[in-house]
C-alpha cells in the first residue's frame, strides 16, 4: 500500500495531539507569556518593505485556504484517473476533514488576530487556515504522489521545495501581521496530528474499500 502500518505512529499522534492542545489552551486562555513571545517575534519579522511585502502578499494569496482546497481536488481528479481511487479518497477526506477541525477550532479558541492586519484577514487567529492547508497539500503530496516518482534525485528536489514553500507560508503570514507565530506552528501541529489519525484511517479502511466494486480496481492498496 502508498499508506503502511508503521510502528510509533499512535505514539507520534499523542504527542503532537498534547502539543497542539497545549498551544490552543494557551491562546484560549490569553496566556501573557504566550502573548509576549507573540508580540516579540512579530517585531523582529516585520519590516517595512514595499517589495517584500508585495512577495508576501503574493505567496499568501497562492496558499489561500480556498486555492489549497483546489490544488486537493486537482491532486485527487489526477490520482482518480491513474486508477488510485482510494488514495484519491483518502487525499479528499484529510484535506477536507482538516480543514473542518481547523474551521472548529477557530471558533473554540476564538483568539483575535494581531493589531495591524489586513482588512482581508477577518475571523479569528488560531490556527492559521493558510499553513494547515498547505502543510495538507504538501501531505498528500508527499504520501500518495511523490512515491509514484521513479527518479530519487526528482523527488527529493520537490520534498525539499515543499517543505520551502511551508516555512515561506508560515512566514508570510507573521511577517504581514495576518497571524502570531504560535498560530503557524499550531496549524502544523493540528495538521501533523489528523495526519496520523488519516493514516490509521486508510491502512483500516484501504482494505474493506477494495472490495467495493467500482473500487475493486483501485492501485495503491494491494501494490
Amino acid at each position: 500500500m502508498l499508506i503502511e502500518k508503521e510502528r510509533g505512529r499512535g505514539a507520534i499522534l499523542a504527542v503532537t495531539t498534547v502539543l497542539f492542545l497545549f498551544l490552543a489552551i494557551a491562546a484560549m486562555r490569553q496566556s501573557q507569556i504566550l502573548s509576549l513571545i507573540d508580540s516579540e517575534l512579530i517585531s523582529h519579522v516585520h519590516h517595512d518593505s514595499t517589495a517584500l511585502t508585495g512577495v508576501f502578499k503574493l505567496i499568501t494569496t497562492l496558499a489561500s485556504p480556498t486555492l489549497d482546497l483546489l490544488y486537493m481536488i486537482i491532486i485527487a481528479g489526477i490520482l482518480w484517473g491513474f486508477k488510485y481511487k482510494i488514495p484519491a479518497l483518502w487525499a479528499i477526506g484529510y484535506g477536507f476533514g482538516g480543514n473542518v477541525l481547523g474551521t472548529i477550532i477557530k471558533k473554540i479558541v476564538a483568539r483575535q488576530r494581531p493589531v495591524g492586519h489586513m482588512a482581508s484577514d477577518d475571523g479569528y487567529s488560531f490556527p492559521s487556515g493558510h499553513v494547515l492547508g498547505t502543510f495538507m497539500v504538501a501531505a498528500i503530496l508527499f504520501l500518495v504522489v511523490l512515491p509514484l516518482m521513479q527518479n530519487n534525485l526528482q523527488r527529493l528536489l520537490i520534498q525539499t521545495i515543499l517543505c520551502l514553500w511551508v516555512l515561506l507560508v508560515m512566514f508570510s503570514r507573521v511577517y504581514l501581521q495576518a497571524h502570531y507565530a504560535t498560530d503557524t506552528i499550531g496549524a502544523v501541529l493540528l495538521a501533523y496530528a489528523w495526519l496520523q489519525g488519516a493514516e490509521y484511517l486508510y491502512v483500516w479502511l484501504a482494505p474493506k474499500l477494495k472490495q467495493v466494486k467500482f473500487l475493486s480496481n483501485s492501485r495503491g492498496v494491494e501494490d
